[in-house]
């Protein structure tokens, strides 16, 4: 999508995308989906928002891609930091990940968020 000004909704009718950020191995249920509905994507890479929706996984993040600012819709996420500080995020809380962050991701009941990245 290419407006500028918009209302990110989460029931709304706006075209999803099955999304492959995580790897199949790390999908601790039978459930091994993911999407994404993308509002804005500023053609450079450099800021996208949307909505992403995964199943249960977990997996070890050497370098966190992105800063990205989500606020949870549903579900769950356990962020373990490199020093073995562990985090659960749950619905209506909102999590800032600074880019290059070393950590364990867990999200032990189905995710779906609202998310801004930067690169």
């Amino acid at each position: 999508m290419t407006a500028l000004t918009f209302k990110m909704i989460p029931d709304s009718d706006a075209p999803s995308s099955p999304s492959r950020l995580i790897p199949k191995a790390c999908f601790t249920t039978t459930e091994t989906d993911e999407i994404t509905i993308p509002f804005y994507d500023a053609g450079d890479g450099s800021v996208s928002a949307g909505i992403w929706e995964c199943a249960p996984c977990k997996l070890e993040i050497p370098a966190y891609p992105v800063n990205e600012m989500m606020t949870i819709i549903s579900g769950a996420l356990t962020i373990t930091h490199a020093d073995g500080a562990a985090e659960t995020f749950e619905p209506g809380e909102v999590v800032f990940v600074a880019k290059g962050s070393k950590m364990t991701w867990e999200i032990t009941e189905r995710l779906r968020k609202y998310y801004m990245t930067s690169s």
